[in-house]
């Protein structure tokens, strides 16, 4: 009796200690209050909102991108994935939270038109600014 109470408390000793290295090794994404940016530089915008995961080339592989349960999106190939055609209205809801990607599962990704509107201190035409010059700059951003 006593050797098979020994063996499970080496058992559940090597779990513990198997589970808290597994937990070590996998990044962690500290959420942090949005900083201001200016509402006219998609690029600016970018930078500081999502190039944490999918990459300053939006290629999904930002710094942040290793402790998300799903790989970001390489948002350069989203017009090669739409028939050659950017997909500004899909990007448009899926920036405001209106549409919810499967890739996404419990929505890794923040959905910035809540956040925006804060930013903008309730101000719809602000709010449709950052979202459409974020827009925008992805566009640029396309694979041709």
């Amino acid at each position: 009796m006593r050797f098979r109470s020994f063996n499970c408390l080496i058992a559940v000793m090597l779990a513990g200690a198997t589970m808290s290295v597994g937990q070590e090794t996998k990044p962690t994404i500290k959420h942090t209050t949005a900083a201001a940016t200016s509402p006219a530089s998609g690029k600016e915008m970018f930078m500081s909102y999502c190039a944490s995961c999918h990459g300053k080339d939006a290629k999904g592989d930002g710094p942040a991108a290793g402790a998300l349960k799903q790989a970001p999106a390489d948002l350069t190939s989203l017009a090669k994935r739409h028939d050659g055609k950017y997909p500004s209205d899909l990007v448009t809801s899926v920036l405001r939270g209106q549409t919810k990607l499967m890739a996404h599962g419990d929505q890794d990704m923040p959905v910035w038109g809540p956040v925006f509107w804060k930013m903008s201190q309730g101000h719809e035409e602000q709010v449709q600014m950052r979202i459409s010059n974020l827009n925008h700059y992805i566009e640029s951003l396309q694979e041709r």
